[in-house]
Formats: structure tokens, C-alpha cells, sequence
């Protein structure tokens, strides 16, 4: 559904009607990000096809013809794409950091950390012969040696959100594919544009057929993606946060932290910070805190001086005021309201200032629902820190109930390469046996697998 309640082929029909280079347009092309204004269609960002069930098992075959080759690919040809893709990304991050800012919202500068971010996991995956060394240990028993190695596991699969359109997908498919996996893109159908421009320069790069594919729609894909036994692996990300200030914490720092991690990226990150927790109370911190909310400029995603531009639709902006509205009727109170906030020229933005609600409580929807967007709750235990630094090499994710899966971040660094690939154990007897015409050595191998899915 688009923002005024109108279905994707309505708007596509409308769409047809005013404008005669879309006449040939297929029937299943919809309009991806339509913004309506006063209940009227106003102008179309992007579209890209709603996939079928047909092409999405199509996309799948694709994928597992790709792999045998793919896998038998020398690691240093892998590598070598990674490196053109590198270089490729950053010619191209003008026009990347562009159409984040115009699908997404955020602004220009956020939109090229973005692709910065995204970056530093393509150039991980550049050391993937060593990410991906095995073990060896020669006579472990006599005449036997043993070793491990990192065999790829076939089809895996990415869910992309819509808060990070290039550096999420770039944590997942290049240290995939560059272990020796396939690949099945999926990218948010909001702002679908940077992982098609991204999947485009892999192509550039050099990627064969059949390695990255892409596959467009909304929950019923992700339900196809998580059903399909072709698939061996999964990669999706999402969390909620919180941070403990201790009365003794210096003023400034912290607050500048909780400004940061709260509002920055108009709240649409999984690692934002939407909990803080005051031991003894927040009275001393409020006035300051409100203060610096108010002087952070909202603004479309073009202006330089822009702290936070808009949120990505109509119907993300009504859901985050609906758990404001809900929280203030439920005895919250409403520090500093950004809910109708105007921006000169864009009255009809979907733009929401920052927001504080205090004296929230366990029970409220506000609490238990990922707010994602611009609003910092205020109460009196928590876990995390308030200024997440993303890094490839790493995991930041501790184990919690919101986890699921064997590895922390399963994406990142050396865990992404152990997710993406499985242990294959071989151990070698060697014979010696003598011939009438010389002596030679002979072995057997035993192979055991042990799947990490």
C-alpha cells in the first residue's frame, strides 16, 4: 500500500494515464515510493518490478547453477572482484549517496557514511584468503594428518531494511559471495535504488551470471526467502537499545552521546538509542537535553546543514506519532513534541522532529514496540552503549533474547566468513607399501561435515 491507502497497480494506472513512456510498462512494475500529498499523487521517485513466485524460483536456479563454478573459482579471482568492486563504489559514491538521499531521506552526509560503512566490508572481504584459511595438523596419530577447511554453503539470502540502503547489503553479499556462495538480494521495497546501482557495479566488476541476484517485494518474499530449502542461509538484522546515565556521568559528554545516538539518522537504525535510563531521576538533565534537541536542524536530505531529514513514508511518520500520542495518554511526559514539525517548501514531508517522552513506563506500546525514528524515552537498567561505531572486522551485538543464530552479527568480519561457510574435517592415513619397481606412499581421506545453519 502506498502512503494514502492507494495499491501499487492504482498508482501504476494513474501512473499510465499522464505519462505515455510508461504505456509499455509490465503489468507487475509498481510504484515502489509514490508520494502523496493532500490525498493526490504528486510525483514517483522509483519503481522497480514486484518479483514473482516464478521468478523468484527462477532466481534460485540461477543461483544453484552459479555455484559449482562459482565455488571452484580460484579465491584470489573472487578476491580480485572485490578489489574492481572496491574502486568501482568509490567512483560511483556521489551518485550512491544521491539516490539514498532522494529514496531514503537522510541526509547527504549520512548517506555517504552509509556507503562508507558498506565500503569497509568490501575491502574486508579483499583478505579473503586468509578470512577463509583452514587448519592443518600433520601426524596427528601416526601415519595420519588431519586439517579443517572452509567449504562455502550454496544459495544464502539477504533481508535489507530500509534504514541503511548500501552499507546493509554490502554486509552481506560481498564476504558471501566472495567465500564461494550465491547470492539472493533482497533489498527493502522502499529504497530499493542503491542496492541496484551496487549490484549493477558488482556486475561491472567482473561477477559472473547467476552469482548476485535480486528479488523485489514486501512480506511475501521475505516468506519465500525464509521457507525455501535452497537456501542455507539467512541474514537480517534489527534491535532495540538502551543506556544507563549514572548521576555521577559528566553532563556534556553524555549528553552529546544521547543526542547523537537518539536523533542522528532521524532515528532509522537499528542501533539507535531509544532508552535512557537515569539513576535518581532525569529532573537535572532536562532542560539541557530539550535544548540541544531543539538546535538540531530538520531539513530535506540535500541541505548541508541538515542534522535529520525526513522518515522514509507517510505511514512510518503516522505510526511513530500514534506510539507518541499513546504514551502521553498513558501518563508520559511530553518533554519537546516534534510530531508537526514544517519545513519550508515541503509542507507535506514526512518529517519529524526530534522527541523526548519521560516517566515512560515497561507497559507502554512506546517501550515495547521499535519506535524507529526520532524519539528518546526517558525512565529509571539497561544494556549497550549509546554511540554505536559499526565496525566490518568486529561483532557488536551481545548475546540477548532479541539474538537468534550462532553467531554475534552473523554479517560482520571473521563471524561472517564462519557464517557463510561450514567446517569440513579431513583426516589422511598414509600407507607405505613396496613395489618390484619402486616404493611409493598411498592415502585415504575420511571426510566429516558439520553444518552451522
Amino acid at each position: 500500500m502506498t502512503e494514502a491507502g492507494i495499491k501499487p497497480r492504482q498508482v501504476l494506472k494513474t501512473l499510465k494515464q499522464s505519462n505515455l513512456q510508461l504505456q509499455s510498462t509490465p503489468r507487475h512494475l509498481y510504484n515502489l515510493k509514490a508520494k502523496i500529498r493532500q490525498g493526490k499523487l504528486s510525483e514517483v521517485v522509483s519503481q522497480v518490478p514486484l518479483t514473482t513466485y516464478e521468478e523468484f524460483k527462477a532466481a534460485i536456479v540461477a543461483a544453484k547453477q552459479a555455484f559449482p563454478s562459482w565455488k571452484n573459482t580460484p579465491i584470489t579471482t573472487r578476491q580480485r572482484i572485490m578489489f574492481k568492486l572496491q574502486d568501482l563504489i568509490h567512483r560511483d559514491i556521489d551518485k550512491l549517496a544521491m539516490n539514498i538521499t532522494t529514496e531514503q531521506g537522510k541526509t547527504l552526509k549520512g548517506a555517504r557514511g552509509d556507503v562508507l560503512h558498506g565500503l569497509e566490508m568490501v575491502e574486508h572481504a579483499c583478505g579473503m584468503a586468509n578470512l577463509q584459511m583452514g587448519e592443518f595438523v600433520p601426524n596427528a596419530c601416526n601415519g595420519i594428518d588431519t586439517y579443517c577447511i572452509r567449504d562455502p554453503l550454496g544459495v544464502c539470502a539477504g533481508i535489507c531494511p530500509i534504514n541503511f540502503p548500501a552499507m546493509t547489503p554490502l554486509w552481506m553479499f560481498p564476504i558471501a559471495i566472495t567465500c564461494g556462495n550465491t547470492f539472493i538480494l533482497k533489498p527493502c521495497e522502499n529504497n530499493p535504488g542503491a542496492s541496484m546501482i551496487l549490484v549493477a557495479l558488482a556486475m561491472e566488476a567482473g561477477l559472473p551470471d547467476g552469482v548476485l541476484n535480486v528479488v523485489h517485494g514486501t512480506h511475501e518474499i521475505v516468506n519465500y526467502i525464509c521457507d525455501d530449502e535452497d537456501i542455507k542461509a539467512v541474514s537480517f538484522n534489527g534491535g532495540i537499545n538502551h543506556v544507563v546515565v549514572m548521576p555521577d556521568a559528566s553532563m556534556d559528554a553524555t549528553l552529546d552521546a544521547l543526542v547523537s545516538a537518539g536523533f542522528r539518522a532521524a532515528g532509522e537504525r537499528s542501533m539507535a538509542l531509544n532508552t535512557a535510563i537515569f539513576v535518581g531521576g532525569s529532573m537535572q538533565w532536562e532542560d539541557e537535553l530539550v535544548q540541544r534537541a531543539k538546535a538540531l536542524r530538520v531539513n530535506v536530505g540535500t541541505d548541508p546543514d541538515a542534522y535529520l531529514g525526513p522518515v522514509i513514508s507517510r505511514e512510518v511518520k503516522d505510526r511513530i506519532c500514534g506510539l507518541v500520542q499513546n504514551a502521553v495518554e498513558n501518563g508520559a511526559r511530553l518533554l519537546l513534541d516534534g510530531r508537526h514539525i514544517m519545513v519550508p517548501g515541503y509542507e507535506n514531508g514526512n518529517f519529524v522532529g526530534p522527541t523526548i517522552l519521560c516517566d515512560v513506563t515497561t507497559n507502554m506500546e512506546c517501550y515495547k514496540e521499535e519506535i524507529f525514528g526520532p524519539v528518546l524515552l526517558c525512565m529509571q537498567v539497561g544494556i549497550n552503549v549509546p554511540v554505536p561505531i559499526p565496525l566490518p572486522f568486529s561483532s557488536n551485538y551481545e548475546s540477548k533474547a532479541s539474538f537468534a543464530g550462532n553467531f554475534n552479527f552473523c554479517v560482520a568480519g571473521r563471524t561472517g566468513v564462519q557464517f557463510c561457510t561450514q567446517i569440513k574435517k579431513v583426516a589422511k592415513r598414509w600407507k607405505v607399501f613396496r613395489s618390484t619397481l619402486a616404493e611409493a606412499c598411498i592415502f585415504s581421506e575420511a571426510v566429516c561435515f558439520r553444518r552451522e545453519l
